[in-house]
């Protein structure tokens, strides 16, 4: 990149901008949140914000304003609120190479800017200039790519295509080295420099590329991903021999154990030379509290390393700004269990903090929330010619005014009051089922909701269960309390004979247990998402990168001979050549099926296989899917059932 061909603009100039731009007429303030202040919070712990899309939402007229409705830089909106730390990601030459087309439109053109920001150096330098003229630490996320890269796609630069081994290496060396030479010159060097993005299978696909979608597929893997890893990491040592500049490596998936086992193991081996391990942690895409605790707590004390989040947001709606459909959606907040509010934003934001400084050691540095900016204004969506899916997760109203969510990064600080301890509000009867016959324990904990929008899990204690209320179908009431709260719970079970033969039918328990996956393998997995669930947060989802062939099947014997009916819900974008429900080897040598037509995100329809005769008490059901490249789609709330059975 020619780097003299930029033309920077002045920390003067930004401030007369400001000063003579109008300010806009609001309404009152909205009601200020509560927040219980975390204890013992580091003095140099990271409030950090990734505000990467600001350079393009500016320059398509977006405007911020603080809370009070005076228009302001929104750096200094930020600083004010208690952010000490900006995040801004950086794309190689975010131009597109080919016309961008989907389903069958056009999109946006070659050579056109991607979107999404356009995070190029030039908008990189103007960003960090403004961040460091506030006094503001900077945090830089080299993508290694043109666009968007996560777990799912790691794209090389165009300009790379054809790069292999020492060539591509030695252009992540001087690429790196190129950036930080330029942003050093422009008095605006990061503090911590992030190599790559959401790592979880490499970078670089397929010369750093850690996993096969075939085992065909030709891949760089552990080596070739440590071999790039490395020499992002050499060309910042270089360019900061004294190592002030902190060294960062990021996952996504920050309550996944094992992934974070994995690679940081692998990286240990290799002697790999970093500071930091970085964490993305959506809670309604990634998991628990606990198994993100639990995580956190693990890896900074297993690699005696600092941890970070280094993204994490929340819905203060659900409400969407620009007609464009948003990824965070109701169902969301009714699974992760906060409020699509300033208030439950603010709340989970601060329990986030709070994890996150709870790491053993001190070793918990901090967390970075991603894109509080991100406000509907037309053009700046998530690429060139389409819109903002994360408007309703931004800290920022519609029309860019400062929620009383953005102060949560100030008040966890401050001593508070008793009004912001948050108090438990009155709990709700518990609805549970059991079967006749087969044990039953109940929930150790439970979801209680609190003032502060926020539904947290308790410990809780129950009264035994005896035998004899499980001999028969009937329904009992079932008493215990809260254990951490002088407060009595109480459950009212229903034991029913079991109807449904497929266990854990919408896939909450976080695998595929009892099913069996033949063909290929890959493209069938347990997703997290409720926004591409039917009922709870996880359901099964189907995605590959190219043509594929796959089925997903569980078998029963010893069941009693008659009619069934196998039903799913499936929603999902379509194309595929055939994708079908299935029942076979039942003892009458048919094979049973039912045509899915998926017809888009979030469009759920049941399909049913009836008359399913079972003649040797046993049966295989499931689903077959022949599909094409890049085919999506996802099942949910599966029913193998006997005619007839109550």
């Amino acid at each position: 990149m020619n780097q003299t061909s930029f033309r920077l603009r002045t920390l003067a100039v930004a401030l007369l901008c400001a000063a003579t731009l109008p300010n806009v007429t609001f309404a009152a303030a909205p009601a200020a949140v509560t927040v219980q202040p975390v204890p013992e919070l580091r003095a140099d712990f990271m409030m950090g914000a990734d505000v990467s899309m600001t350079d393009q939402i500016e320059k398509l007229g977006g405007k911020f304003y603080d809370a009070q409705g005076q228009q302001k830089d929104i750096f200094a909106i930020l600083k004010e609120n208690g952010v000490n730390w900006i995040r801004l990601r950086i794309w190689n030459n975010p131009v597109n190479a080919a016309d961008v087309v989907e389903g069958g439109k056009t999109i946006s053109r070659k050579g056109e800017p991607v979107g999404g920001g356009n995070n190029d150096l030039a908008a990189t330098i103007r960003m960090a200039q403004r961040a460091k003229a506030q006094g503001l630490k900077l945090l830089l996320d080299f993508h290694y790519s043109d666009f968007w890269v996560d777990p799912d796609k790691q794209f090389k630069p165009a300009a790379w295509e054809k790069l292999k081994g020492k060539e591509l290496e030695a252009a992540v060396h001087q690429y790196t080295a190129d950036v930080l030479k330029a942003l050093r010159e422009a008095n605006a060097s990061p503090d911590m420099v992030q190599i790559g993005n959401e790592l979880n299978g490499g970078m670089l696909w397929p010369d750093g590329k850690t996993w096969k979608a075939k085992p065909e597929e030709q891949i760089g893997g552990d080596e070739g991903f440590v071999a790039l890893l490395s020499q992002g990491i050499k060309a910042v040592r270089e360019s900061d021999p004294s190592r002030k500049t902190k060294v960062a490596v990021h996952l996504a998936n920050g309550a996944t154990n094992d992934l974070y086992r994995r690679v940081f193991d692998l990286l240990t081996k290799k002697g790999v030379d970093y500071d930091v391990i970085g964490l993305s942690f959506y809670p309604y895409w990634h998991g628990t509290f606990d198994d993100f605790q639990t995580n956190v707590d693990d890896i900074s004390s297993r690699y005696a390393k600092e941890v970070v989040v280094m993204e994490t947001a929340y819905a203060y709606t659900t409400e969407d700004g620009d007609g464009f459909p948003n990824l965070f959606n109701r169902d969301m907040q009714k699974s992760v269990g906060y409020k699509a509010t300033p208030q439950g934003q603010a709340s989970l934001v601060r329990d986030v903090i709070n994890a996150v400084a709870q790491v053993p050691g001190q070793r918990g540095a901090g967390v970075f929330y991603w894109e509080p900016g991100w406000i509907p204004v037309k053009g700046a969506g998530w690429r060139t010619g389409e819109g903002n899916a994360w408007d309703n997760q931004a800290m920022f109203d519609f029309k860019g005014r400062a929620l009383p969510s953005l102060a949560v990064f100030k008040r966890v600080r401050e001593a508070g009051t008793a009004a912001d301890v948050p108090t438990l509000l009155p709990v709700a009867p518990l609805k549970l089922t059991t079967y006749v016959g087969e044990n039953f324990a109940p929930p150790e904990k439970m979801r209680v909701a609190f003032s502060d929008d926020a539904q947290r899990e308790v410990w809780v204690s129950w009264d035994d269960v005896s035998a004899e209320q499980l001999k028969q179908a009937g329904n009992f009431k079932l008493k215990g309390h809260l254990s951490n709260f002088d407060v009595p719970v109480e459950a009212a079970v229903a034991v029913v004979p079991r109807r449904n033969l497929i266990e854990d039918p919408s896939f909450e328990n976080g695998k595929l247990e009892g099913w069996t996956i033949t063909g290929t393998a890959a493209a069938i997995s347990n997703e997290r998402n409720p926004g591409n669930a039917k009922t709870g947060q996880q359901s099964m989802h189907y995605w590959l990168g190219e043509p594929f062939k796959v089925e997903a099947t569980r078998s029963y014997t010893g069941i009693p001979n008659g009619t069934y009916s196998l039903k799913a819900w499936a929603a999902g974008g379509g194309g595929e050549k055939s994708i079908e429900l299935i029942a076979r080897d039942c003892g009458d040598g048919k094979r049973y099926t039912k045509t899915i037509t998926n017809t888009g995100w979030q469009k759920w329809a049941q399909y049913t296989v009836s008359g399913i005769k079972v003649t040797n008490g046993a049966c295989t059901v499931g689903v077959a899917i022949d599909g094409q490249t890049g085919n999506w789609g996802n099942l949910d709330d599966f029913e193998f059932i006997r005619d007839g059975a109550n």
